[in-house]
């Protein structure tokens, strides 16, 4: 989730081919115990995904039981700006510095105190196709936060230890993230992401958040933000004959929520939090109906007796199953996948130029030469109307010219741009004019379909 041909000039000129349009009316948008033995190291070829180990779950208790014991020996808990917190980081900085990663912590200011994330990047790998997993470290002020969110940041850091075992070399970058301050409001991702240059927003390929996947009285919901990355999370619970849901319940609220608003395809796993299971929740997966997910969620009961094995076990395999498939080559989301601006901006009547913006983030290579370009304009005169779309290096295509003898009200069209020569990732833009007086107009909207 052929029509007009367009040249470009870089000299600040519009060369118009042709110009043809389709009205979008009717068109349909296609997106649709004891560590393990360390396995035999894996090497992957373009576009053929190693299969991902077995997540062993004793390591990844073993973890739990280690930020357990830290909670408990830090006034109970690992909040943002508590001891607690920081011996967290610190215990999986260790693991991750031992294993060959590279690591840095990146510091930020809430609420008068340091918060801290951790960044760990494997070596090698595409560094212009970044695929990276994360996970909230911090709990709240009230407990452990063993299922929230020790169980994905578990995971996570047991998934970057199988890679170190397994040495794999993926086609992409591989990074991992473990953020702070979650637990105030996405702080410690948002300190991330706003530090990231448009440049190197643009190299990321995806990101895979994992919060809260090991409930008590669990479901099993998928991020239904990127297509190709739900597809690999649904494909891999429907090999285990487990049906899956959309999640709903956490939409926007954890770390996934920052990339996602900067144009990064994000996905991820959830396994439930304060709604209750419902009977046909709990006849799909077991459990209790009538009951929440996690009774236990931002309570001082979130302990190691607050986790479900199976879902832990289960998520965490999947956790490794998306990085050894999504890290390999073949992952570029699907032609046809849709990129969309839904605010309407009015447009001034015989004004300046006003622009809609659209981050375009995880292709690879250059725009396609038949990229579509769909436009809804409302308006009361179209001739008057100029439209431009302008790619992330500035140059213009000129979509559509003013014409007084074009009297019809509105612009609901699609175009096909040839922007081949233009690399995909970046903030492409539309740029819409009236160019004459009497008549006012909105842009309500406007998509790319590469």
């Amino acid at each position: 989730m052929t029509l007009s041909t367009f040249t470009r000039s870089r000299s600040g000129t519009l060369k118009v081919a042709a110009v043809s349009a389709l009205a979008v009316t009717g068109l349909l948008a296609t997106t649709a115990g004891a560590t393990a033995a360390a396995p035999a190291p894996t090497r992957t070829t373009a576009g053929a995904a190693a299969a991902a180990p077995d997540i062993p779950l004793a390591n990844v208790k073993a973890h739990l039981t280690q930020l357990s014991q830290i909670a408990a020996a830090n006034g109970g808990n690992r909040a943002h700006g508590r001891p607690g917190y920081k011996a967290s980081i610190d215990y999986v900085k260790a693991k991750l510095d031992a294993a060959g990663f590279t690591t840095s912590l990146q510091t930020f200011t809430a609420s008068g105190a340091t918060g801290y994330n951790l960044i760990a990047d494997w070596p090698g790998g595409d560094p212009n196709k970044v695929l990276m997993a994360g996970a909230h470290l911090d709990s709240v002020s009230s407990g452990a936060g063993i299922n929230d969110n020790g169980s994905g940041s578990a995971a996570v850091l047991e998934t970057a230890l199988a890679v170190s075992r397994a040495q794999l070399k993926p086609d992409k970058h591989l990074r991992f993230g473990w953020w702070g301050a979650e637990e105030l409001g996405l702080l410690g991702s948002k300190a991330y992401v706003n530090s990231l240059p448009s440049t190197e927003r643009t190299k990321f390929a995806g990101y895979l958040n994992f919060d809260m996947i090991g409930s008590p009285n669990p479901g099993y919901f998928v991020y239904d933000d990127d297509p190709a990355i739900e597809k690999t999370f649904k494909d891999y619970y429907a090999g285990l004959g487990v049906p899956t849901e959309i999640e709903t319940e956490g939409d926007g609220r954890s770390d996934h929520a920052p990339f996602k608003a900067v144009g990064i395809p994000v996905g991820g796993l959830f396994t439930g939090a304060s709604r209750t299971k419902s009977a046909a929740q709990a006849q799909k997966w077991g459990g209790t109906s009538g009951q929440a997910f996690d009774r236990c969620y931002h309570s001082s009961c979130d302990s190691l007796t607050n986790i479900n094995d199976t879902a832990l076990d289960r998520n965490s395999d999947a956790v490794a199953h998306a990085l050894w498939t999504l890290s390999t080559g073949g992952t570029t989301p699907p032609g046809g996948t849709d990129y969309e601006n839904t605010t309407p901006v009015a447009i001034p009547d015989a004004g300046a130029a006003v622009t809609s913006s659209i981050p375009v983030a995880g292709r690879t290579g250059n725009a396609p030469a038949t990229l579509k370009v769909s436009v809804n304009v409302k308006h009361t005169w179209r001739g008057d109307v100029v439209i431009d779309l302008l790619a992330p290096d500035g140059t213009a295509y000129r979509l559509k010219n003013s014409s007084s003898g074009d009297s019809a009200d509105d612009i609901v069209e699609t175009y096909t741009v040839n922007a081949s020569s233009e690399v995909a990732n970046g903030t492409w833009k539309l740029r819409v004019q009236d160019v004459a007086a009497q008549d006012t107009g909105t842009l309500n909207s406007w998509k790319l379909t590469f």
